[in-house]
């Protein structure tokens, strides 16, 4: 009786237990699905049929794509690499928060994931971009005091220096402390040391072309390639 008893009382928490593991994997596997759906990639090889990824930096990002075809598409890649960072914030929130009552934690979850996807999606050989569009739209989903102070940062410093990684990095190593002090979770704090770590190191290329002076400065018009 006493066994049948400790089984009865066990059951439940197994059941909550195994429900908390399925919602942590479905919204991992959906965000990083979501974020695998690189718009610079999508545009520029199905539609102007020219990988973005075979010009400049090699990096499938705005910046990238920008610099070397330029135009009205540049809005639709804008336009993918926002939406799939919002949808995976709102997938991620909505899920923790029926589940958990953690909403908060479901956004940096998913967040986590959509950049995981985005710099390296499994459908494109895991060659994706630096996540500073995406980055920058799961900042704006958290908190405003989060986005004032990645994205003021970030185009402070593009905008004086010219220099986009440089914002980026300040984007990136700026969220986990605006972060750690909106939302002083542990948990929380390491998601978001992770994407903003994720989001550096990404950028370690440029670091080293700031560091030796010959990075490239931002500029409205795209660069023409040699023939």
């Amino acid at each position: 009786m006493p066994e049948a008893t400790n089984d009865f009382i066990f059951a439940p928490i197994g059941s909550a237990m195994a429900l908390v593991v399925l919602v942590f994997a479905l919204v991992a596997a959906a965000s990083y699905f979501l974020g695998c759906f690189n718009g610079a990639v999508i545009v520029s090889k199905y539609i102007l049929r020219d990988d973005v990824r075979n010009h400049g930096s090699g990096n499938a990002g705005l910046t990238n794509f920008y610099r070397t075809f330029g135009g009205g598409l540049t809005l639709v890649v804008i336009l993918c690499d926002v939406l799939k960072a919002v949808i995976a914030v709102l997938i991620g929130a909505w899920a923790f928060g029926l589940v958990l009552n953690a909403p908060v934690l479901g956004k940096y979850w998913a967040g986590l994931f959509c950049l995981l996807g985005h710099m390296f999606p499994c459908m494109f050989k895991f060659k994706g971009g630096k996540g500073i569009l995406s980055g920058g739209t799961v900042a704006l989903m958290m908190d405003w005091r989060i986005a004032l102070v990645v994205w003021g940062g970030f185009l402070l410093l593009a905008i004086l220096t010219r220099y986009v990684s440089l914002g980026s990095l300040w984007a990136g190593a700026s969220f986990p402390f605006i972060s750690w002090y909106c939302y002083p979770n542990p948990l929380i704090v390491l998601l978001a040391f992770l994407c903003g770590g994720l989001v550096v190191w990404q950028h370690r290329a440029n670091i080293k072309r700031l560091l030796s002076g010959t990075e490239n400065k931002f500029s409205l018009h795209r660069k023409k390639e040699e023939t």
